[in-house]
């Protein structure tokens, strides 16, 4: 099997409907196996999966597990040379995988790469960025953003100072659309089981470059992404009262913050012991 496609869902059945209708019209000429990982999904939703796309393996959660669980248990079952992982709320317009398998055949090197995203009006979306600084959520999620020291940051994060037209390495990409390789995914192993729900994309990718591969956006690549931010619903501090994503949110980011500082300390220690004069 050259290529398995992981579609994680939840409660989005209207859009996972479109996301299937469109890989069945668009991948072509290859040997593929879909599974649909759908959380806390309906009868509704897992008769419509059944009865109109019987080619493709539905698996079905009784409850929210989150993207990350759903991703690592799609992993679990893939048997493909290379891995398409979509959300629900993608759409394919065209014959996307021979693309990115030409060029992951390019370069060994590659680990991960993600396709250029849309918003439905046809603008790009946000979804490679540089790595989050001690800064970057408190600039993302308060006032803070609005300064000029703030929005340079979030400049910084978002990339902003290059062609997104133009195919580069980058730190880390949004995983609503990524394709990866078996032997990579077998270096790197599978999600952070820590992250519920957000982060775990970040710390992914930068686990793919400790490893020795890439991380490359591909903008030569083009899905269109409805991409509903349930983290971001009124903006800024009314959040904080209102909205429970966001404390997901915050809570992922403490986690990957404590997982890498913790790390960097621990790195400084060894250092500091092993240049430290034995006379002292």
């Amino acid at each position: 099997m050259q290529l398995s496609i992981i579609v994680t869902n939840y409660k989005t059945p209207e859009l996972l409907k479109l996301c299937l209708e469109s890989i069945k019209k668009t991948v072509i000429n290859i040997d593929y196996k879909v599974f649909v990982m759908d959380a806390a999904g309906d009868e509704d939703t897992e008769f419509a999966a059944k009865e109109n796309f019987k080619d493709f393996n539905y698996v079905p959660f009784e409850k929210n597990v989150g993207f990350r669980a759903l991703v690592n248990e799609g992993l679990a079952l893939v048997k493909g040379k290379y891995i398409l992982i979509l959300n629900s709320d993608i759409i394919l317009t065209e014959d996307i995988i021979g693309k990115m398998i030409k060029y992951f055949e390019s370069d060994s090197s590659i680990g991960l790469l993600a396709p250029q995203l849309l918003n439905l009006d046809g603008t790009i979306q946000e979804s490679c960025f540089r790595f989050f600084g001690p800064m970057t959520v408190l600039a993302r999620r308060s006032f803070f953003g609005k300064t000029a020291f703030g929005e340079k940051i979030l400049d910084r994060f978002l990339m902003k100072d290059f062609d997104h037209q133009k195919t580069r390495e980058v730190d880390w990409v949004m995983a609503s659309a990524i394709m990866v390789k078996e032997s990579a995914v077998e270096k790197v192993g599978l999600m952070d089981k820590r992250f519920f729900m957000y982060f775990e994309d970040v710390d992914w990718c930068r686990r793919f470059w400790q490893n020795g591969l890439k991380v490359v956006y591909f903008p030569e690549v083009k899905l269109f992404h409805y991409h509903l931010r349930v983290s971001k619903k009124h903006g800024g501090i009314l959040d904080l009262f209102t909205n429970k994503y966001i404390w997901i949110h915050i809570s992922s980011a403490i986690k990957y913050y404590w997982k890498y500082a913790l790390r960097n300390l621990k790195f400084k220690v060894q250092m500091s012991n092993q240049f430290q004069n034995p006379n002292d």
